[in-house]
C-alpha cells in the first residue's frame, strides 16, 4: 500500500486523455508505483567542518557544498554585471533613451516574474528620471511575449522610443522586427533558453544566450531585470556622482518573490539575492505591496521564507495574469500607499479565490478521464490533455498536478486566441521538455506555432485540429528519451533522523538553514515508523501522531490528499520533512508526510 499526498492512485502506466470528457472511474487497485528512496551522496561533508551543526553539515554536503563560503550571502559575493553579454550596449541605448527624454515602454510578461520585472523596471528608470510606461500583454488577446500583435496594440511610437522586454524577449524574432518596421528601438531583457536563431534586437542582455560569461545562468527575469538597472545605476553615477538615486538593495523584496515564483534553479547567485530579500522583509523593509500579500495570505512578514513565498504570495500575484490581466498585480506592487496596497491585495485574492474553483473544475475532469483510461492500456511516456472548454490561463496548473500524479511528463491544452491552443508543458527530472518540443518541430515541421521555456517546464502554441497528431508525437518523443531511471518515482533524502532530532529547535535550524528550494532542495527525511494514532481532517487529509520504531520520541505528522486511514498495527516507511508548525502562537514541529509504505 502506498500513499502520496498528491497521489490519485498508485499506477505508473498513464495514457493519453482524448479530448472528449470521461465520466467518473476508479483506477486499477493492482497497478503498483515504482519508487525509490535514495540518500544523498554526504562524501563531501568533511570539507564543511566550520559548520558547527552536524545535520546541517551532512544536508549541505548532499547538496554539492564543498565550503561555508559558498553558504555566505553577501551581495558582494555576487558575481559582476560586466560579464553579461550585451550589457554595454543596452546601457548605451536606454542612457540615451534616458537623456534624451525619449520614451521607454517596459513589455512584461503575465506572470509572477514578469510582474517583478515589470515593477522593479519602472521603478528604478523612474528614478533615473526616464519617461516610461509598461504594457503587459493579455493572455488570451496578445498570447506570450513581445509579438507583432503587441507592437499593434503598443499604437506607433514617438521618434528614437525604446521597448525594454522584461523576462521575454528572447524568442521574439517577429515581434522583434515587428517593433523595427514600427520605428521602435528594441532591448531584449530575459532568461528563457534562446531558440538556434536570435532576435534582431538592438541589445540583448540573457545569460544564456550564447557567449554570454555571465556564472549565474540561472538568474529568474527579475534577477536579469535587477542587473542591468545595477549597471545602469553604477555608469549614472559615474556620470552624475551627485545624483540621488535609490539603492539597488531596495529592489531585494521584488527579486526574492520573482525569483521563488519562477522555481529556477537555488545556485549560489540565487539563494544569495533571495536570502537578501527575505532578509530584508523579515526586518520590515519591505514594499506596501508585498507587505499587503503577505498579511492577506495570513502569513507573517518577520518569519516568512521561501515556502511562504511560494504557495501564498506568489499564486495570488499569477491569478491575476491567468484569469485577469497583470496590470492588477503591478498596480499592487507599486502601491506606495498601505491602503492602497492592501485594496489591491484583496483585489488579488479575490481572483485566486476564482482561479481556484476554476482550477478545481478542470482538475476533475482531468482526473477522471485519467483514472478511467488507467487499466489495462498500454503504458504511454507523454501524456496529452485537453477539452475545448478548459481556460488557458490555468492549464499550467492542471499539468504541474498531471505529472505529479502520473510521473511523466504532461501538456495541457486549452482553446486560446485566434484559433489556436494553448498549451503548458511539466516534465520530470532528468527529461529537458523544452529538447523534447525542439525536437518534434525539426521532426514535424508546422506542427508547433511557437514555443519556448525551460529544461523542466514550457509553453506553446498550436493549431486546434492537430491535438491528435501532436499526441501521438509527443508520445514517440518521450519515449525515446524516457530512461528507466527517469520512469521511477525517487526520493532523494538527507538519511534517517535520530531520535532526538524530531525536536523544535532542530526544525528551527533547518527552516533558518536556507534559503530552499528548486536545485536547493529543503531537507527531506525517511524512516520507519509506528502509528499512535490518526484522523481525518479537512477535505480528505490525514493527520497522525507517529514514533520512530527505534526511538520514544512521539511527533505529529501530516499526510495531505489522502483520505484513508492506515493500519495500525503496520510499521510504514515515511518520506518526510520535519517543519515547524505554528497554531495560535505556538510553535511544534510535524512531519510533512511525501510518500509511505508498509515496511517489508
Amino acid at each position: 500500500m502506498c500513499c502520496r499526498p498528491s497521489s490519485l492512485s498508485c499506477s505508473s502506466t498513464w495514457p493519453i486523455i482524448g479530448i472528449e470528457a470521461a465520466p467518473e472511474a476508479v483506477a486499477s487497485e493492482e497497478a503498483v508505483e515504482i519508487t525509490r528512496i535514495v540518500d544523498r551522496d554526504c562524501a563531501g561533508v568533511d570539507c564543511l567542518s566550520a559548520i558547527a551543526d552536524p545535520l546541517l553539515r551532512r544536508i549541505y554536503a548532499g547538496r554539492g557544498v564543498t565550503s561555508a563560503a559558498e553558504l555566505e550571502y553577501g551581495l558582494a559575493g555576487l558575481p559582476h554585471y560586466r560579464d553579461l553579454k550585451g550589457i554595454e550596449s543596452a546601457l548605451d541605448i536606454l542612457e540615451a533613451a534616458i537623456s534624451g527624454r525619449r520614451q521607454i515602454t517596459v513589455v512584461g510578461d503575465f506572470d509572477c516574474d514578469g510582474a517583478t520585472s515589470t515593477t522593479l523596471a519602472l521603478d528604478a528608470l523612474e528614478g533615473f528620471g526616464a519617461r516610461v510606461d509598461f504594457f503587459i500583454p493579455d493572455r488570451a488577446l496578445h498570447g506570450y511575449g513581445l509579438s507583432p500583435r503587441v507592437v499593434d496594440a503598443m499604437g506607433a511610437p514617438e521618434a528614437d522610443a525604446v521597448i525594454l522586454t522584461v523576462d521575454n524577449g528572447i524568442a521574439s524574432i517577429t515581434g522583434v522586427q515587428a517593433a523595427h518596421a514600427a520605428g521602435w528601438r528594441v532591448v531584449v531583457s530575459d532568461h528563457h533558453l534562446p531558440g538556434p536563431a536570435l532576435p534582431p534586437a538592438d541589445a540583448i542582455v540573457n545569460p544564456n544566450q550564447p557567449g554570454c560569461r555571465f556564472a549565474g545562468k540561472s538568474l529568474a527575469g527579475v534577477g536579469v531585470v535587477f542587473y542591468l538597472m545595477a549597471a545602469l545605476r553604477a555608469r549614472w553615477l559615474r556620470a552624475y556622482p551627485d545624483a540621488h538615486l535609490l539603492a539597488m538593495n531596495t529592489f531585494l523584496d521584488l527579486v526574492a518573490v520573482g525569483t521563488v515564483a519562477d522555481v529556477v534553479p537555488l545556485d549560489h547567485v540565487n539563494r544569495t539575492l533571495v536570502a537578501q530579500g527575505l532578509r530584508r522583509i523579515r526586518a520590515g523593509r519591505v514594499r506596501p505591496g508585498i507587505a499587503a500579500l503577505i498579511q492577506i495570505a495570513g502569513r507573517e512578514a518577520a518569519r516568512l521564507d521561501t515556502d511562504d513565498i511560494g504557495f501564498a504570495v506568489a499564486p495570488r500575484l499569477n491569478a491575476a495574469g491567468r484569469l485577469e490581466n497583470m496590470r492588477t498585480g503591478v498596480a499592487c506592487l507599486r502601491a506606495r500607499d498601505t491602503a492602497v496596497a492592501q485594496q489591491s491585495a484583496e483585489a488579488l485574492s479575490a481572483i485566486n479565490r476564482q482561479r481556484r474553483t476554476v482550477q478545481a473544475r478542470m482538475q476533475t475532469e482531468a482526473e477522471r478521464a485519467l483514472a478511467l483510461l488507467v487499466a489495462g492500456t498500454d503504458e504511454q511516456a507523454g501524456i496529452t490533455v485537453y477539452r475545448d472548454d478548459w481556460h488557458e490561463g490555468i492549464v499550467g496548473l492542471i499539468a504541474a498536478r498531471l505529472r505529479e500524479r502520473s510521473h511523466r511528463p504532461v501538456v495541457a491544452f486549452a482553446p486560446g486566441a485566434h484559433g489556436l491552443l494553448k498549451g503548458s508543458a511539466r516534465s520530470i527530472p532528468g527529461l529537458h521538455i523544452r529538447d523534447v518540443l525542439a525536437g518534434m518541430d525539426a521532426e514535424h515541421p508546422g506542427l508547433i506555432d511557437r514555443f519556448g521555456g525551460h529544461a523542466q517546464a514550457a509553453g506553446l502554441s498550436m493549431a486546434a485540429d492537430r491535438v491528435g497528431d501532436f499526441s501521438v508525437a509527443f508520445d514517440q518523443a518521450v519515449a525515446r528519451r524516457l530512461t528507466e531511471s527517469m520512469r521511477a518515482r525517487e526520493y532523494q533524502t538527507d538519511g534517517e533522523l535520530g531520535d532526538r532530532d524530531h525536536a523544535l529547535d532542530v526544525a528551527i535550524r533547518l527552516r533558518d538553514g536556507g534559503p530552499w528550494g528548486a536545485g536547493f532542495e529543503a531537507p527531506l527525511f525517511h524512516g520507519a515508523y509506528r502509528i499512535i494514532s490518526q484522523r481525518i481532517v479537512g477535505t480528505g487529509h490525514l493527520k497522525l501522531t507517529v514514533q520512530p520504531i527505534d526511538g520514544a520520541s512521539e511527533i505529529e505528522a501530516m499526510v495531505f490528499n489522502c483520505g484513508e486511514l492506515l493500519d495500525e498495527a503496520a510499521i510504514y516507511r515515511l518520506v518526510f520533512r520535519l517543519q515547524v508548525n505554528e497554531f495560535r502562537g505556538v510553535q511544534r514541529p510535524n512531519l510533512i508526510v511525501e510518500h509511505l509504505r508498509v515496511e517489508a
